[in-house]
């Protein structure tokens, strides 16, 4: 299968600090693989070099067997899609309005898109349920709400590649699970490849295809999720000896915590 993102020897410092060292690995076309590993292990660090954001100094990240320096800003954006936690922009627009926003990188310096726009937002729209919304300014949107409408606003995009760096960690549980199916239910028609920051390593092991473990800015693990959710991996990572157990309906581990003794 063709690889998406090829990934060698990629370190990156902050004021002489070691961030992340020595990180090689491989993403292929669609696959859905997710990035987990203690707060600030470097996670977060390693998507901005990834999605091109922040300049690679050390060690090299390819896109489609392109260095992430060869693309512009602009052209990058016509097929690569960030989705933050929160990544709506300030109030006074609608929800409309956001989902527009989408289009940007297609839209010639007249500020007209090349393609014929309307219709997919039209479908966007309807698919995340956001009808009742439209005409809704940004700032009365619920948590939930708000997530919703900056997916919507990334589909608009129409990316091959889509990185998300913890889209979930503010949302309830129900939102949670909304949010994920989204992205999984997206990716699985489109043949996108998803890039995703985890915090919740149970919806990562349900939701995931790969999984790779951050610690300390190395790269401790990378496999299925029942290779990397094990009670001594999580143990070593997280430093807390987790119950592992498989879920009934779909057979991902999944871990249940142990207060200390």
């Amino acid at each position: 299968m063709k690889k998406m993102i090829k990934v060698e020897q990629l370190s990156q410092n902050f004021h002489e600090r070691s961030v992340l060292e020595n990180i090689s690995f491989e993403v292929k076309h669609g696959e859905f693989f997710g990035i987990i590993g203690p707060n600030g292990s470097g996670k977060s660090t390693l998507l901005r070099l990834l999605s091109g954001i922040d300049p690679v100094k050390k060690g090299s990240v390819e896109l489609e067997g392109r260095p992430t320096s060869a693309y512009s800003r602009k052209e990058l954006a016509r097929w690569l899609a960030v989705l933050q936690q929160d990544a709506l922009p300030p109030v006074g627009f609608t929800i409309r309005e956001v989902v527009e926003m989408g289009r940007y990188p297609f839209q010639n310096w007249l500020g007209e898109d090349i393609a014929e726009a309307e219709q997919l937002i039209e479908a966007i729209i309807r698919k995340l349920h956001l009808e009742p919304l439209v005409e809704r300014t940004i700032e009365r949107l619920s948590g939930g709400e708000r997530q919703r409408v900056a997916l919507a606003k990334v589909m608009a995009q129409q990316p091959r590649l889509l990185m998300l760096d913890e889209p979930t960690t503010f949302l309830d549980i129900g939102y949670q699970v909304q949010m994920m199916d989204y992205i999984r239910e997206w990716q699985r028609e489109s043949q996108l490849t998803v890039v995703a920051v985890l915090h919740d390593l149970n919806l990562a092991a349900q939701y995931c295809t790969r999984l790779m473990v951050i610690h300390n800015g190395e790269l401790a693990a990378i496999g299925t999720p029942d290779e990397i959710i094990t009670s001594k991996l999580i143990t070593e990572v997280y430093g807390t000896e987790p119950i592992v157990l498989q879920h009934p309906a779909n057979q991902a581990p999944q871990i249940l915590l142990q207060p200390g003794k």
